[in-house]
């Protein structure tokens, strides 16, 4: 029986001045792009890696919501 969470199983290496290298479809598979940001964090003596997601490139990317027209908020800002 293979375990679920030996199917993301990686070795990774530690580098000169402690870099820490990870195979790409261990990054791949949290989402990480070439140039992206990480964060590294210890919890209960192990090692964790977040994605670390841009805030203006997520927003950028997300759908708009805002009801209101340029225009609309041009005419609001001009009567305070």
């Amino acid at each position: 029986m293979i375990m679920p969470w030996l199917i993301r199983l990686n070795i990774g290496k530690i580098g000169k001045k402690y870099a820490l290298h990870h195979s790409k479809e261990l990054l791949e598979a949290i989402g990480v792009k070439e140039g992206d940001l990480i964060v590294y964090y210890v919890e209960k003596g192990k090692l964790n890696v977040n994605h670390l997601i841009n805030p203006f490139k997520y927003t950028l990317n997300a759908k708009s919501e805002l009801k209101q027209s340029l225009e609309e908020i041009e005419k609001f800002s001009t009567r305070l």
